[in-house]
């Protein structure tokens, strides 16, 4: 993996936030996305980060 690699959260229509690699945003565009957070330094930050979305209520978990 690569140390420039970033990360996001990406919300779906049906309320469920997935942590997405920056690669896979851009091969994402043409699917539909409700909220987008991020970029995030490391994958483990966005996994805090959807954690904290889920308890505020804002993402369901998966």
């Amino acid at each position: 993996m690569s140390d420039s690699q970033s990360w996001y959260i990406v919300k779906r229509p049906a309320g469920n936030c997935e942590i997405i690699a920056s690669n896979e945003v851009t091969a994402d565009k043409n699917s539909q996305a409700i909220e987008k957070w991020g970029p995030f330094d490391s994958q483990a930050d966005a996994i805090a980060r959807r954690v904290g979305l889920i308890r505020a209520g804002r993402c369901q978990p998966v």
